[in-house]
Protein backbone atom coordinates (compact mmCIF):
# COMPACT_ATOMS: atom_id res chain seq x y z
CA UNK A 1 0.00 0.00 0.00
CA UNK A 2 1.53 3.24 -1.08
CA UNK A 3 1.79 6.23 1.26
CA UNK A 4 0.12 9.60 0.72
CA UNK A 5 1.42 11.75 -2.07
CA UNK A 6 1.22 15.40 -2.89
CA UNK A 7 -1.72 16.20 -5.06
CA UNK A 8 -0.79 16.49 -8.71
CA UNK A 9 2.63 14.77 -8.32
CA UNK A 10 4.00 11.29 -8.42
CA UNK A 11 5.58 9.68 -5.36
CA UNK A 12 9.14 11.02 -4.81
CA UNK A 13 8.53 14.15 -6.74
CA UNK A 14 7.56 16.21 -3.64
CA UNK A 15 11.01 15.92 -2.07
CA UNK A 16 12.75 16.99 -5.26
CA UNK A 17 10.42 19.96 -5.59
CA UNK A 18 11.09 21.03 -2.01
CA UNK A 19 14.88 20.81 -2.56
CA UNK A 20 14.55 22.83 -5.73
CA UNK A 21 12.55 25.44 -3.87
CA UNK A 22 15.24 25.73 -1.16
CA UNK A 23 17.99 26.03 -3.77
CA UNK A 24 16.11 28.75 -5.56
CA UNK A 25 15.82 30.74 -2.31
CA UNK A 26 19.59 31.29 -2.14
CA UNK A 27 22.57 29.97 -0.11
CA UNK A 28 21.99 27.98 3.03
CA UNK A 29 21.83 30.27 6.12
CA UNK A 30 23.50 27.58 8.19
CA UNK A 31 26.72 28.05 6.23
CA UNK A 32 26.72 31.77 6.89
CA UNK A 33 26.32 31.14 10.62
CA UNK A 34 29.21 28.71 10.62
CA UNK A 35 31.41 31.20 8.78
CA UNK A 36 30.51 33.99 11.21
CA UNK A 37 31.17 31.71 14.18
CA UNK A 38 34.59 30.74 12.78
CA UNK A 39 35.47 34.37 12.24
CA UNK A 40 34.49 35.29 15.79
CA UNK A 41 36.54 32.40 17.21
CA UNK A 42 39.55 33.49 15.19
CA UNK A 43 39.19 37.09 16.43
CA UNK A 44 38.94 35.89 20.04
CA UNK A 45 42.04 33.73 19.66
CA UNK A 46 44.02 36.57 18.06
CA UNK A 47 42.58 39.50 19.97
CA UNK A 48 46.00 41.01 20.68
CA UNK A 49 47.02 40.98 17.01
CA UNK A 50 43.60 42.30 16.02
CA UNK A 51 43.83 45.18 18.51
CA UNK A 52 47.35 46.03 17.35
CA UNK A 53 46.26 46.01 13.71
CA UNK A 54 43.32 48.28 14.52
CA UNK A 55 45.60 50.74 16.36
CA UNK A 56 48.10 50.78 13.49
CA UNK A 57 45.33 51.30 10.95
CA UNK A 58 43.86 54.16 12.97
CA UNK A 59 47.29 55.77 13.35
CA UNK A 60 47.98 55.48 9.62
CA UNK A 61 44.58 56.95 8.80
CA UNK A 62 45.27 59.85 11.17
CA UNK A 63 48.71 60.54 9.67
CA UNK A 64 47.45 60.33 6.10
CA UNK A 65 44.47 62.55 6.90
CA UNK A 66 46.73 65.09 8.59
CA UNK A 67 49.09 65.18 5.63
CA UNK A 68 46.32 65.45 3.05
CA UNK A 69 44.33 68.05 4.99
CA UNK A 70 44.67 71.58 3.61
CA UNK A 71 47.15 73.65 5.59
CA UNK A 72 47.07 77.38 6.04
CA UNK A 73 49.88 79.62 4.86
CA UNK A 74 52.32 80.24 7.72
CA UNK A 75 55.13 81.96 5.82
CA UNK A 76 56.26 85.25 7.38
CA UNK A 77 55.12 88.29 5.38
CA UNK A 78 53.00 86.14 3.07
CA UNK A 79 49.93 87.94 1.75
CA UNK A 80 47.97 84.70 2.30
CA UNK A 81 48.99 84.43 5.96
CA UNK A 82 46.38 85.87 8.32
CA UNK A 83 48.52 85.19 11.39
CA UNK A 84 50.49 87.79 13.37
CA UNK A 85 53.59 87.38 11.14
CA UNK A 86 51.66 87.47 7.86
CA UNK A 87 50.88 90.46 5.63
CA UNK A 88 47.33 89.73 4.54
CA UNK A 89 45.99 92.93 6.11
CA UNK A 90 48.45 95.11 4.18
CA UNK A 91 47.60 93.29 0.94
CA UNK A 92 43.90 94.00 1.50
CA UNK A 93 44.59 97.68 2.18
CA UNK A 94 46.69 98.02 -0.97
CA UNK A 95 44.05 96.22 -3.01
CA UNK A 96 41.37 98.65 -1.87
CA UNK A 97 43.61 101.55 -2.94
CA UNK A 98 43.74 100.18 -6.48
CA UNK A 99 47.10 98.41 -6.27
CA UNK A 100 47.29 95.02 -7.98
CA UNK A 101 49.35 92.70 -5.75
CA UNK A 102 51.06 89.90 -7.68
CA UNK A 103 52.44 86.97 -5.67
CA UNK A 104 54.77 84.89 -7.88
CA UNK A 105 56.00 81.64 -6.42
CA UNK A 106 59.19 81.30 -8.46
CA UNK A 107 61.93 83.57 -9.77
CA UNK A 108 60.89 83.24 -13.42
CA UNK A 109 57.30 84.14 -12.57
CA UNK A 110 58.50 87.21 -10.66
CA UNK A 111 60.47 88.40 -13.68
CA UNK A 112 57.45 87.86 -15.93
CA UNK A 113 55.23 89.91 -13.61
CA UNK A 114 57.79 92.72 -13.53
CA UNK A 115 58.21 92.78 -17.30
CA UNK A 116 54.45 92.80 -17.88
CA UNK A 117 54.02 96.12 -16.06
CA UNK A 118 55.21 99.56 -17.11
CA UNK A 119 56.38 100.78 -13.67
CA UNK A 120 56.15 97.97 -11.14
CA UNK A 121 57.21 98.05 -7.51
CA UNK A 122 58.98 94.97 -6.18
CA UNK A 123 58.89 93.85 -2.54
CA UNK A 124 61.66 91.33 -1.89
CA UNK A 125 61.86 89.40 1.37
CA UNK A 126 64.65 86.86 0.92
CA UNK A 127 64.99 85.76 4.54
CA UNK A 128 67.12 82.71 3.63
CA UNK A 129 69.37 84.51 1.15
CA UNK A 130 68.80 82.05 -1.70
CA UNK A 131 69.11 84.51 -4.59
CA UNK A 132 72.54 85.09 -6.06
CA UNK A 133 74.05 88.24 -7.55
CA UNK A 134 72.83 87.56 -11.09
CA UNK A 135 69.24 86.96 -9.99
CA UNK A 136 69.20 90.11 -7.85
CA UNK A 137 70.59 92.14 -10.73
CA UNK A 138 67.82 90.85 -12.98
CA UNK A 139 65.13 91.84 -10.46
CA UNK A 140 66.72 95.26 -9.93
CA UNK A 141 66.76 95.96 -13.66
CA UNK A 142 63.15 94.88 -14.20
CA UNK A 143 61.62 96.79 -11.26
CA UNK A 144 60.91 100.51 -11.29
CA UNK A 145 61.27 100.58 -7.51
CA UNK A 146 62.56 97.89 -5.20
CA UNK A 147 61.80 97.57 -1.47
CA UNK A 148 64.01 94.99 0.25
CA UNK A 149 62.99 93.84 3.74
CA UNK A 150 65.70 92.83 6.27
CA UNK A 151 68.22 91.72 3.62
CA UNK A 152 71.27 89.63 4.46
CA UNK A 153 74.84 90.80 4.03
CA UNK A 154 75.25 88.92 0.73
CA UNK A 155 72.03 90.42 -0.61
CA UNK A 156 73.11 93.95 0.24
CA UNK A 157 76.53 93.37 -1.29
CA UNK A 158 74.96 92.02 -4.50
CA UNK A 159 72.65 95.06 -4.81
CA UNK A 160 75.74 97.32 -4.74
CA UNK A 161 73.77 100.36 -3.56
CA UNK A 162 76.19 101.63 -0.92
CA UNK A 163 73.85 100.55 1.88
CA UNK A 164 75.25 98.18 4.50
CA UNK A 165 74.17 96.79 7.83
CA UNK A 166 74.99 98.71 11.00
CA UNK A 167 73.53 96.56 13.79
CA UNK A 168 70.13 96.15 15.40
CA UNK A 169 67.62 98.47 16.99
CA UNK A 170 68.28 98.68 20.74
CA UNK A 171 65.64 97.28 23.07
CA UNK A 172 65.40 100.71 24.67
CA UNK A 173 64.00 102.14 21.41
CA UNK A 174 60.64 100.39 20.79
CA UNK A 175 59.36 103.47 18.94
CA UNK A 176 61.42 105.35 16.34
CA UNK A 177 60.96 108.87 14.95
CA UNK A 178 61.61 109.63 11.25
CA UNK A 179 64.56 111.96 11.84
CA UNK A 180 65.04 112.61 8.10
CA UNK A 181 63.63 114.54 5.17
CA UNK A 182 62.46 111.53 3.20
CA UNK A 183 58.81 112.22 2.19
CA UNK A 184 57.43 108.77 3.01
CA UNK A 185 58.99 108.70 6.47
CA UNK A 186 57.96 112.28 7.29
CA UNK A 187 54.35 111.58 6.31
CA UNK A 188 54.18 108.32 8.27
CA UNK A 189 55.65 109.59 11.54
CA UNK A 190 56.65 107.21 14.31
CA UNK A 191 56.88 103.46 13.63
CA UNK A 192 57.60 100.29 15.58
CA UNK A 193 61.28 99.52 16.11
CA UNK A 194 61.13 96.18 17.96
CA UNK A 195 63.58 93.54 16.68
CA UNK A 196 64.59 95.71 13.74
CA UNK A 197 67.90 96.17 11.91
CA UNK A 198 69.62 99.46 11.14
CA UNK A 199 71.61 100.45 8.05
CA UNK A 200 74.08 103.07 6.89
CA UNK A 201 74.44 104.59 3.44
CA UNK A 202 72.16 106.73 1.30
CA UNK A 203 69.37 108.55 3.11
CA UNK A 204 68.67 106.89 6.46
CA UNK A 205 65.53 107.39 8.54
CA UNK A 206 64.28 106.12 11.87
CA UNK A 207 67.63 106.34 13.53
CA UNK A 208 68.13 104.34 16.70
CA UNK A 209 70.05 106.26 19.38
CA UNK A 210 71.25 108.73 16.73
CA UNK A 211 73.51 106.26 14.90
CA UNK A 212 71.97 104.37 11.95
CA UNK A 213 68.50 104.16 10.47
CA UNK A 214 65.96 101.35 10.16
CA UNK A 215 64.93 102.68 6.72
CA UNK A 216 67.63 103.39 4.14
CA UNK A 217 66.92 104.83 0.69
CA UNK A 218 69.48 104.77 -2.12
CA UNK A 219 71.13 107.93 -3.37
CA UNK A 220 68.69 108.43 -6.27
CA UNK A 221 65.89 108.82 -3.75
CA UNK A 222 63.37 106.20 -4.90
CA UNK A 223 65.17 103.47 -6.82
CA UNK A 224 65.93 101.22 -3.81
CA UNK A 225 64.62 101.25 -0.24
CA UNK A 226 65.86 98.92 2.51
CA UNK A 227 63.47 98.35 5.41
CA UNK A 228 64.95 96.73 8.50
CA UNK A 229 61.75 95.54 10.17
CA UNK A 230 59.09 92.98 9.30
CA UNK A 231 56.87 94.26 12.14
CA UNK A 232 56.05 97.40 10.14
CA UNK A 233 54.42 95.26 7.42
CA UNK A 234 53.03 92.43 9.56
CA UNK A 235 49.43 91.96 10.66
CA UNK A 236 50.29 92.19 14.35
CA UNK A 237 51.69 95.76 14.40
CA UNK A 238 50.15 97.23 11.26
CA UNK A 239 47.53 99.24 13.17
CA UNK A 240 50.06 100.78 15.57
CA UNK A 241 51.70 104.20 15.19
CA UNK A 242 52.50 105.04 11.57
CA UNK A 243 53.30 101.50 10.41
CA UNK A 244 50.41 101.27 7.95
CA UNK A 245 51.12 104.72 6.53
CA UNK A 246 54.78 103.94 5.91
CA UNK A 247 53.96 100.54 4.36
CA UNK A 248 51.33 101.97 2.02
CA UNK A 249 53.57 104.85 0.90
CA UNK A 250 56.53 102.54 0.25
CA UNK A 251 54.55 99.88 -1.64
CA UNK A 252 51.48 101.64 -3.01
CA UNK A 253 53.03 104.32 -5.22
CA UNK A 254 52.65 102.23 -8.42
CA UNK A 255 49.53 100.42 -9.72
CA UNK A 256 51.38 97.06 -9.79
CA UNK A 257 53.17 95.51 -6.82
CA UNK A 258 55.11 92.25 -7.18
CA UNK A 259 55.27 90.62 -3.73
CA UNK A 260 58.09 88.09 -4.06
CA UNK A 261 59.20 85.72 -1.28
CA UNK A 262 61.98 83.51 -2.70
CA UNK A 263 62.05 79.84 -1.68
CA UNK A 264 64.80 77.26 -1.67
CA UNK A 265 63.62 76.12 -5.12
CA UNK A 266 64.89 79.39 -6.56
CA UNK A 267 68.47 78.68 -5.46
CA UNK A 268 69.19 76.72 -8.67
CA UNK A 269 66.96 78.72 -10.99
CA UNK A 270 69.93 79.74 -13.17
CA UNK A 271 72.01 76.62 -12.64
CA UNK A 272 74.37 78.24 -10.10
CA UNK A 273 72.84 76.62 -7.04
CA UNK A 274 73.92 73.21 -5.81
CA UNK A 275 71.88 70.59 -4.02
CA UNK A 276 73.08 68.14 -1.37
CA UNK A 277 73.54 65.51 -4.06
CA UNK A 278 75.87 67.84 -5.94
CA UNK A 279 77.92 68.64 -2.84
CA UNK A 280 78.18 65.05 -1.58
CA UNK A 281 81.09 62.86 -2.82
CA UNK A 282 80.42 60.08 -5.29
CA UNK A 283 80.74 57.27 -2.75
CA UNK A 284 78.10 58.82 -0.47
CA UNK A 285 75.23 57.35 -2.52
CA UNK A 286 76.30 53.86 -1.43
CA UNK A 287 76.59 54.85 2.22
CA UNK A 288 72.86 54.77 2.96
CA UNK A 289 72.19 51.21 1.70
CA UNK A 290 75.36 50.00 3.40
CA UNK A 291 74.33 51.48 6.76
CA UNK A 292 70.87 49.96 6.37
CA UNK A 293 72.39 46.54 5.71
CA UNK A 294 74.68 46.86 8.74
CA UNK A 295 71.74 47.86 10.92
CA UNK A 296 69.67 44.86 9.79
CA UNK A 297 72.59 42.47 10.42
CA UNK A 298 73.16 44.00 13.88
CA UNK A 299 69.48 43.58 14.74
CA UNK A 300 69.51 39.95 13.67
CA UNK A 301 72.78 39.32 15.54
CA UNK A 302 71.90 40.98 18.84
CA UNK A 303 68.18 40.34 18.69
CA UNK A 304 68.27 36.57 18.36
CA UNK A 305 67.15 34.55 21.36
CA UNK A 306 69.91 32.80 23.31
CA UNK A 307 67.59 30.45 25.23
CA UNK A 308 65.81 30.63 28.59
CA UNK A 309 67.28 32.47 31.55
CA UNK A 310 69.59 30.46 33.79
CA UNK A 311 69.60 31.14 37.52
CA UNK A 312 73.06 30.84 39.06
CA UNK A 313 74.07 31.38 42.69
CA UNK A 314 76.14 34.38 43.52
CA UNK A 315 79.83 33.65 44.05
CA UNK A 316 79.77 35.33 47.50
CA UNK A 317 77.48 34.48 50.38
CA UNK A 318 76.96 37.37 52.79
CA UNK A 319 76.21 36.21 56.31
CA UNK A 320 73.37 37.81 58.23
CA UNK A 321 75.67 38.86 61.04
CA UNK A 322 77.87 40.77 58.60
CA UNK A 323 74.82 42.57 57.21
CA UNK A 324 73.71 43.47 60.73
CA UNK A 325 77.17 44.74 61.67
CA UNK A 326 77.45 46.77 58.49
CA UNK A 327 74.06 48.33 59.10
CA UNK A 328 75.03 49.09 62.69
CA UNK A 329 78.18 50.85 61.51
CA UNK A 330 76.10 52.98 59.14
CA UNK A 331 73.84 53.96 62.05
CA UNK A 332 76.90 54.76 64.15
CA UNK A 333 78.57 56.87 61.46
CA UNK A 334 75.40 58.90 60.86
CA UNK A 335 74.62 59.25 64.62
CA UNK A 336 71.19 57.72 63.91
CA UNK A 337 70.16 57.00 67.50
CA UNK A 338 66.39 57.03 66.91
CA UNK A 339 66.37 54.59 63.91
CA UNK A 340 68.69 52.24 65.81
CA UNK A 341 66.41 52.35 68.87
CA UNK A 342 63.32 51.65 66.76
CA UNK A 343 64.95 48.63 65.11
CA UNK A 344 66.14 47.20 68.45
CA UNK A 345 62.70 47.65 70.03
CA UNK A 346 60.86 46.16 67.05
CA UNK A 347 63.16 43.12 66.94
CA UNK A 348 62.74 42.51 70.69
CA UNK A 349 58.94 42.67 70.51
CA UNK A 350 58.82 40.26 67.56
CA UNK A 351 61.04 37.70 69.28
CA UNK A 352 59.20 37.98 72.62
CA UNK A 353 55.82 37.63 70.88
CA UNK A 354 57.00 34.45 69.20
CA UNK A 355 58.36 33.02 72.47
CA UNK A 356 55.17 33.84 74.37
CA UNK A 357 52.98 32.43 71.53
CA UNK A 358 50.86 35.56 71.27
CA UNK A 359 50.17 35.27 67.54
CA UNK A 360 50.71 37.74 64.71
CA UNK A 361 47.96 40.08 65.90
CA UNK A 362 49.57 40.86 69.26
CA UNK A 363 50.35 44.50 69.98
CA UNK A 364 53.33 45.93 71.81
CA UNK A 365 51.23 46.36 74.99
CA UNK A 366 50.10 42.72 74.81
CA UNK A 367 53.71 41.53 74.51
CA UNK A 368 54.91 43.73 77.38
CA UNK A 369 52.07 42.59 79.66
CA UNK A 370 52.69 38.90 78.86
CA UNK A 371 56.43 39.23 79.50
CA UNK A 372 55.76 40.97 82.85
CA UNK A 373 53.38 38.20 83.92
CA UNK A 374 55.90 35.53 82.95
CA UNK A 375 58.70 37.21 84.91
CA UNK A 376 56.47 38.29 87.79
CA UNK A 377 57.38 41.94 87.38
CA UNK A 378 55.45 45.18 87.39
CA UNK A 379 54.19 45.83 83.84
CA UNK A 380 54.89 49.56 84.23
CA UNK A 381 58.60 48.92 84.79
CA UNK A 382 58.87 46.62 81.77
CA UNK A 383 56.90 49.11 79.66
CA UNK A 384 59.18 51.98 80.70
CA UNK A 385 62.24 49.96 79.76
CA UNK A 386 60.92 48.86 76.35
CA UNK A 387 59.52 52.29 75.43
CA UNK A 388 62.53 54.32 76.57
CA UNK A 389 64.05 56.73 74.03
CA UNK A 390 67.81 57.09 74.51
CA UNK A 391 69.25 60.44 73.46
CA UNK A 392 72.94 59.61 73.39
CA UNK A 393 74.98 56.77 72.00
CA UNK A 394 76.19 55.76 75.44
CA UNK A 395 72.65 55.51 76.75
CA UNK A 396 71.65 53.59 73.61
CA UNK A 397 74.32 50.96 74.34
CA UNK A 398 73.23 50.64 77.99
CA UNK A 399 69.58 50.43 76.98
CA UNK A 400 70.30 47.73 74.39
CA UNK A 401 72.14 45.71 77.06
CA UNK A 402 69.11 46.01 79.35
CA UNK A 403 66.83 44.80 76.54
CA UNK A 404 69.18 41.87 75.88
CA UNK A 405 69.04 40.91 79.57
CA UNK A 406 65.24 41.09 79.54
CA UNK A 407 65.05 38.91 76.45
CA UNK A 408 67.37 36.28 77.96
CA UNK A 409 65.24 36.12 81.09
CA UNK A 410 62.09 35.51 79.04
CA UNK A 411 63.75 32.95 76.80
CA UNK A 412 65.07 30.88 79.76
CA UNK A 413 61.66 30.56 81.45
Amino acid sequence: MSGPTIAGTEPGQGTDAAQGTRQSQGPDPTGRKLLAGSLMRWLRQHRAATAAAAVVAAAMALVIGTQLAPKGDRLPLSVHNAGPEGARALSEILGRRGVSVHTPGRFDAALDDLHSSSSPTLLLYDRNGVLDRQQLAGLMAAADRMVVVTPRLDTLAALDSGIHQAGVVPDASPVLDPGCTQPDAEAAGQVTGNKGFVYDGGTTCYRAAGTAGMLAVSGDGRRLAVLGSTAVLGNDKLDELGNAALAVRLLGAAPDLVWYLPSIEDAAANGSGKTLDDLAPGWARFLGPWLLLVAVVAILWRGRRHGPLVFEPLPVVVKAVETAEGRARLYQDSRAVDPARDNLRAGLLVRLSGKLRLGPGATAEDTIAAAARLLGRDPAGVRALVNERPTTEARLVAWSQALDKLEKEVMTR
